[in-house]
């Protein structure tokens, strides 16, 4: 009976291989567009091994960035550890705190559970994206008002879920909000206060 592996390509690419280099969460997504078109011209091998990097270029914030990542790198890690950029906080890192909140076009959505190459062409918007130069966004002055915080550490996720409900619906309902800011979880309890900013919030966002 052979010993060679069963579960092995022709190109010697393992399962194990495999899994370990793009993590579970990615095997959908483990070739970006880029990767693909190279294969496809060389005929090699479309699966990076583990530590490998490749260009990833996005646009946070309105400003472009290019960076070396695994393609089994979340956006949350390369926010904070490539690019510094560290509004966005980790919790669970499984997409049930929503601590790491960002908007993708516009939409929230959980950085820990995105990988960072499907990020691609997209637009992301961080907390940092809502200042303008020194001075709060509509969303961060409601917060600030209301005092809907208290250790503070899950309001990154609060306010970008809030401007991202805000910024498809102008004037929710108090249901709304509660639907809205329904993925983040505060563990202080401060929910009351965090209503009332994402209503103080539209308020001044309609200029009132």
């Amino acid at each position: 009976m052979s010993s060679k592996n069963p579960q092995a390509g022709s190109d010697g690419v393992t399962r194990r291989r495999f899994l370990t280099s793009v993590g579970a969460g990615a095997i959908g997504v483990a070739a970006t567009e880029n990767l693909l078109a190279a294969g496809r011209e060389t005929g090699e091998s479309q699966v990076m091994p583990a530590g490998q990097a490749s260009t990833v270029s996005l646009r946070i914030n309105g400003e472009a960035h290019v960076v070396l990542a695994e393609p089994r790198w979340t956006l949350l890690h390369v926010l904070r550890e490539i690019i510094g950029l560290t509004g966005a906080k980790p919790g669970c890192e499984r997409g049930e705190c929503g601590a790491c909140t960002v908007l993708i076009d516009g939409v929230p959505r959980y950085a820990c559970l995105t990988l960072a190459v499907e990020a691609q062409g997209r637009e992301v918007t961080t907390l940092e994206g809502l200042l303008d130069g020194e001075t709060l966004g509509p969303v961060q002055k409601a917060f600030a008002e209301a005092d809907a915080l208290q250790c503070g550490y899950c309001t990154p996720g609060q306010i970008m879920s809030v401007e991202g409900l805000l910024r498809a619906n102008p004037d929710p309902s108090a249901e709304e909000i509660r639907r809205g800011v329904s993925g983040n979880l505060c563990r202080c309890g401060a929910y009351h206060h965090i209503f009332q900013a994402a209503r103080r919030a539209a308020e001044l966002k309609r200029g009132k």
